[in-house]
């Protein structure tokens, strides 16, 4: 028996769906997972504000202190696709608590941190349990709602992913001015300590385990093919500072060629009838799942890397504390956050179309905030561009979530953990690139004139590419869908959806 979706009211059927019963705890168990996906995603850009003062305090040159950041990035990265295919194929919540207290674990052990060396290794660990735990997120959403609940969970999810890479920067600053001393920067790890074991009892309580008829086995090909291939990828972009695009540029053609093998042996698993690691009829079968991911990746292009960029402008141009530059963003992050909480009832109704007017409020924001913080007096600057900056936000909240939530719609339960992490590896590798291009263009523009506001414009134009380009592909997407005989704002009958097993129902 499968579900039929109403046209006429935009009811939630998902309840009517063969096999599902909602859980009553379901609600708060999203709670737990969006506290732990809060913090994972938080810890990417929280220690950037820290870092002239853990170099100091460790006595770190700077390529060292560089890998604080960009190891967690790398390992976060590198864990996503295969930890989502470990909780499809063994149980969500069991990944999610392992990992979870990993990350709990690994937070102390980067507060303990007596040297360098140890600050990052405890950092590539973290990084690693974060991106175990990520794709969990996701996928329990996916097990736990169906229908128009489906689509406010992930306008929670939503509203979590883009808060936190924006607040990532005022959050350290508040942490520091309220830890003063040298060994301040410590309780950047250590707040996740209290959080995370809360969140882990509650979990242990809370989240559902995976349906047994969803598991399988797991491809070990496949997982080594794509993780040496998106190490190849993001290698040289996290040694970006240390010239590692003009020594290690080699590493992207490599790259491509091992994920070109990776493409083939899945598909040839599929031809076998065997469980891939990452179905490639995602792409070509499940409806926009690949438009958007490419709109994930692009739009994080540019939407994480302009974050460090304000820092720099803020701290080094203005001579602004950390405290203050992180304040002076906060109304992208308020206006995203209130957004994306919307947008999450809105896409029911939208589609694909709630995604291209966000892209072109981020457009028009953060375009407008570059305009302002060029001509405007310094003095005056922010204050000016803070109205500005908040559209931008509203936009952006409009964007995350619905493409989140239009893009795994479609995907069936069983393929949850793998489709959202690789929808999040597109993000991770957007938002390494931005982080190590439009930095990297900031300083480049600055060297030939120490002109704080030149290099903040050039940066920001920069980004609005990526994110031009993401509009244009959602408005392709935003067409089609108009052409289409079924409204992306409707949840489909999942198991008419399947892409295995569609051709049995």
């Amino acid at each position: 028996m499968t579900a039929s979706t109403s046209a006429a009211g935009g009811r939630d059927t998902g309840a009517q769906e063969a096999g599902y019963e909602p859980d009553p705890r379901r609600w708060r168990a999203l709670w737990v997972t969006l506290v732990a996906g809060f913090m994972s995603l938080l810890d990417v850009t929280i220690v950037a504000v820290a870092l002239p003062t853990v170099q100091r305090d460790l006595g770190a040159s700077p390529a060292q202190v560089q890998w604080v950041v960009s190891g967690y990035a790398l390992t976060f990265a590198l864990a996503l696709v295969t930890a989502g295919r470990l909780g499809d194929a063994l149980d969500r919540r069991r990944i999610f608590l392992l990992a979870l207290g990993g990350f709990v674990l690994f937070s102390a052990a980067c507060g303990a941190a007596p040297d360098i060396t140890l600050l990052v290794a405890a950092r590539l660990a973290q990084g690693l349990a974060a991106g175990f735990m990520a794709p969990q997120n996701s996928a329990l959403i996916q097990q736990m709602f169906r229908g128009a609940e489906r689509g406010r969970a992930f306008g929670f999810f939503g509203a979590i992913v883009g808060i936190s890479s924006a607040a990532g920067p005022i959050t350290g600053g508040v942490v520091l001015a309220l830890a003063s001393g040298a060994q301040g920067w410590r309780w950047i790890f250590y707040v996740n300590v209290p959080i995370g074991i809360l969140a882990v009892l509650l979990g242990r309580r809370l989240l559902p385990r995976t349906p047994r008829s969803g598991r399988g086995r797991v491809d070990v090909p496949g997982v080594l093919l794509l993780g040496l291939g998106v190490l190849a990828l993001m290698y040289p972009l996290v040694q970006a500072d240390s010239g590692g695009l003009g020594r290690l540029w080699w590493l992207f053609p490599a790259g491509a060629a091992v994920l070109v093998v990776f493409v083939h042996w899945e598909r040839r698993l599929v031809a076998r009838h065997a469980q891939p690691l990452l179905d490639p009829r995602l792409f070509s079968t499940v409806r926009g799942y690949a438009v958007g991911a490419g709109i994930g990746t692009l739009y994080f292009v540019g939407f994480s890397g302009v974050w460090l960029v304000f820092a720099l402008f803020y701290q080094h141009g203005l001579g602004f504390s950390p405290l203050r530059s992180g304040l002076a963003v906060t109304p992208f992050a308020l206006g995203s956050a209130s957004a994306a909480v919307v947008s999450g009832r809105l896409v029911e109704r939208f589609g694909r179309l709630l995604t291209v007017c966000g892209l072109t409020g981020v457009l028009v924001g953060l375009g407008g905030t570059a305009l302002l913080l060029r001509f405007v007096p310094l003095d005056v600057a922010p204050w000016v561009a803070a109205p500005v900056l908040f559209l931008g936000g509203v936009g952006g909240g409009f964007v995350v979530s619905p493409n989140i939530t239009m893009t795994l719609r479609d995907v069936p339960v069983r393929m949850a953990g793998a489709a959202g992490g690789a929808l999040q590896t597109g993000q991770r590798l957007g938002a390494t690139l931005g982080t190590a291009a439009l930095p990297g263009l900031f300083y480049l523009v600055l060297g030939r004139g120490h002109d704080y506001r030149g290099a903040l414009v050039t940066a920001l134009c920069a980004a609005l590419v990526g994110m031009a380009a993401s509009l244009a592909l959602a408005v392709f997407d935003w067409q089609r869908d108009r052409r289409s005989s079924r409204p992306r704002g409707k949840c489909p009958d999942e198991a008419a959806h399947d892409p295995v097993h569609a051709r049995h129902t």
